[in-house]
């Protein structure tokens, strides 16, 4: 007999933890009695490579004989208490300055998690843009690979261009 695997249900959880490198990683999500697998292209689908541990998420899960599995991410949040800490500048942006700045389409040129730090150049500009590795965790991403497209909210620093929130790409094309 072949057990029947039950319908999508969305929900919310935190993300336990997700490497990149190995492709998948776990959600803990109130009401479930297991863990739920978040694979990489599931992830991918929502315009990430990666999420930071602790993010706020929610999917869509379908119970399978395998266990309970993400089958779309609707949503990814930062992981509770950071707050946007540009660099160490004294200039932060205010949460309404944050909210007004423009967002700008990037494709990453290269990121260096164990340097804490890398360089994108948002579509159609020369310059590079500066992301620090804390800007990346607080928008909810552990990593970024060369090329990944991703949707950027930039100021100008003392010396230079500087990503102060990074987005899903698909939050570019809304």
């Amino acid at each position: 007999m072949v057990e029947e695997e039950e319908a999508p249900v969305a929900v919310q959880g935190r993300v336990k933890w997700f490497d990149p490198a190995k492709g998948f990683g776990f959600i803990v999500a109130e009401g479930l009695d297991s863990d739920v697998l978040l694979h990489a292209n599931v992830l991918r689908n929502f315009g990430q490579s990666s999420v930071a541990d602790g993010a706020g998420i929610t999917v869509t899960v379908q119970k399978t004989a395998r266990g309970a599995q993400a089958v779309e991410v609707l949503s990814i949040e930062p992981p509770q208490g950071m707050e946007v800490s540009v660099s160490d500048e004294s200039d932060q942006p205010s949460a309404e300055m944050l909210a007004a700045l423009l967002v700008e389409p990037a494709r990453i040129k290269w990121f260096d998690k164990a340097k804490g730090f890398g360089f994108a150049n948002v579509f159609g500009k020369a310059e590079d843009v500066f992301i620090n590795i804390e800007v990346l965790r607080q928008s909810g991403f552990a990593d970024l690979i060369a090329g990944e497209a991703v949707a950027l909210k930039i100021v100008d620093g003392k010396r230079g261009r500087m990503a102060v929130q990074v987005l899903s790409w698909d939050y570019a094309l809304r």
